[in-house]
């Protein structure tokens, strides 16, 4: 309804009075009760208690009014995050499904820093491993960097999962895709007791995409699921 000059008029052109919206009320006393988000928009009255006599109740009104507001603003956010959470978990399922679908090593290597990067929505994804162990297969070396033995646990620490915002991709990492990296995912890839250690690098341009504090459940499974598939085709123990 739309406010005019001493008359309310209806979005169908009828006018509506003071007295009108007031017998309505009087008519369907549980109105606002079934309709609780409207009391956040109304103006108590105040109420004349004399001289001197503060209306508290006034003020209890409108703090209760301010409260719903908060917890209106927390229900949105909360719909909102689990949203998200549901549709990034799609995204890892449908991201473990073409690992297992894989039909060679090679094809494996692609699919992990070509596809995941398409799949997870990101920008770029890349694999390292340490210059240990058996010999791989040759491969499509894109997205594959080698470091030497002990490099990535001098950059990881005791950590499995690092999540950096407002990152600058490392060339050492992302090769020519380093430029588009603003922050990253870097999750430990413990592929076997026979084989050196790898990395998982997960990068986009967002920066606030990855950042501390993040759940890292699901990254943690993509990891073990790349390990898992890694493993079963260079035939090595766990």
């Amino acid at each position: 309804m739309a406010r005019e000059t001493g008359h309310i008029t209806s979005p169908l052109g009828d006018e509506l009075t003071a007295e009108d919206v007031a017998a309505f009320l009087r008519d369907n006393p549980d109105f606002l009760s079934q309709r609780p988000d409207l009391v956040a928009h109304l103006v108590p009255p105040l109420a004349d208690r004399g001289n001197g006599v503060v209306d508290l109740q006034h003020f209890m009104v409108r703090r209760l009014q301010n409260e719903v507001g908060r917890l209106q603003d927390q229900q949105r956010e909360l719909v909102t995050t689990t949203r998200a959470n549901v549709n990034n978990q799609n995204r890892v399922h449908a991201a473990v499904l073409f690992l297992l679908d894989a039909t060679s090593f090679e094809h494996l290597i692609q699919t992990i820093t070509t596809d995941l990067a398409v799949l997870l929505d990101l920008d770029v994804a890349a694999l390292v491993v340490e210059a240990a162990g058996p010999e791989i297969p040759h491969v499509n070396r894109s997205g594959v960097q080698v470091w030497e033995t002990g490099a990535i646990g001098t950059l990881m620490g005791k950590r499995d999962v690092v999540l950096r915002g407002g990152a600058q991709g490392l060339p050492e990492i992302y090769g020519a895709g380093a430029g588009l990296v603003r922050s990253e995912a870097l999750v430990k890839l413990r592929i076997s007791s026979e084989a050196p250690t790898g990395l998982l690098a997960l990068g986009s341009r967002e920066p606030d995409m990855f950042h501390p504090g993040q759940g890292t459940e699901l990254l943690t499974f993509l990891a073990r699921v790349v390990e898992r598939c890694i493993r079963g085709w260079l035939d090595l123990p766990r």
